[in-house]
């Protein structure tokens, strides 16, 4: 098979893969379309390497466009497992919201910034004060309930299985478990109810490559979001290869005698 990165950090031990930077995408074009699979595109480029030029792709363009923000994720959430998705409102950033707002959530609740990863643009608001000052700063306003916990899921789904799962502990003086702001990691007793909801969510919508954050909240597990492009702290020590997996995926999807090598497009 002929592959082509765009990220070259997230292929490292794929062997005989060609790195193109992702401005000369179109002065690359026959590169790129005499290749048979293109690994890790910046969101740009997706839809001409897809609908245009007709390129199998990985991550899945379902993972791009669902992972693309937090409303995109959510709302897909709430329509496949709403009882999985906690309360969460995403409304135009206005004022005149604040009542309907205080209506429906209940102090404090969080507040999110709706292109964000590693715990950063996520605040959690206990007043009208620092909701007034949350609404002048966003165009669009994602609110959702607080469900306190010292701890949540990372969920690593890769190709049809999850590949990894952890808990993060977060420190003592802060509501957000991130290990890039100091939590902590521990892999003992994941819950097998977590991962099959995860693999549900994954599997409905083709999604790939993606770290899940999921938190139990009085006995039941809600899906908070997902990133494509997660971090790797939490995979460092771990005796599986990540990108060994992620070529067998690839390799198992792939299918000469369905693909027209004239052409070099799917055949259906």
């Amino acid at each position: 098979m002929e592959l082509i990165t765009f990220n070259p950090f997230r292929t490292i031990g794929i062997k005989g893969i060609n790195y193109i930077k992702a401005e000369n995408m179109f002065a690359e074009e026959l590169k790129i379309k005499s290749a048979n699979w293109i690994l890790f595109p910046e969101y740009w480029q997706v839809n001409a390497l897809v609908y245009a030029w007709q390129k199998n792709i990985f991550p899945s363009i379902s993972s791009y466009h669902l992972g693309h923000n937090k409303i995109e994720m959510t709302r897909y959430f709430k329509a496949v497992v709403p009882e999985n998705t906690p309360e969460t409102l995403i409304l135009n950033s206005n004022y005149q919201n604040i009542a309907f707002i205080e209506a429906s959530l209940s102090y404090p609740f969080i507040a999110k910034k709706i292109k964000s990863s590693e715990g950063k643009g996520i605040f959690l608001l206990k007043n009208k004060r620092e909701l007034t000052e949350y609404i002048e700063q966003n165009d669009i306003l994602y609110l959702q309930e607080y469900l306190p916990t010292n701890k949540d899921l990372r969920i690593v789904y890769l190709g049809n299985d999850v590949f990894t799962a952890y808990w993060r502990i977060g420190k003592e003086d802060d509501f957000r478990n991130n290990i890039a702001l100091g939590g902590t990691i521990s892999r003992d007793q994941i819950p097998e109810e977590a991962l099959n909801l995860v693999k549900f969510v994954a599997k409905k919508a083709n999604i790939n490559h993606a770290g899940f954050d999921v938190i139990c909240h009085q006995g039941k597990y809600y899906l908070l979001e997902f990133n494509v492009m997660f971090g790797n702290k939490g995979l460092n020590g771990m005796s599986k290869d990540i990108s060994a997996n992620i070529i067998n995926y690839i390799q198992g999807q792939y299918r000469p005698d369905n693909f027209d090598q004239t052409k070099r497009k799917i055949i259906i």
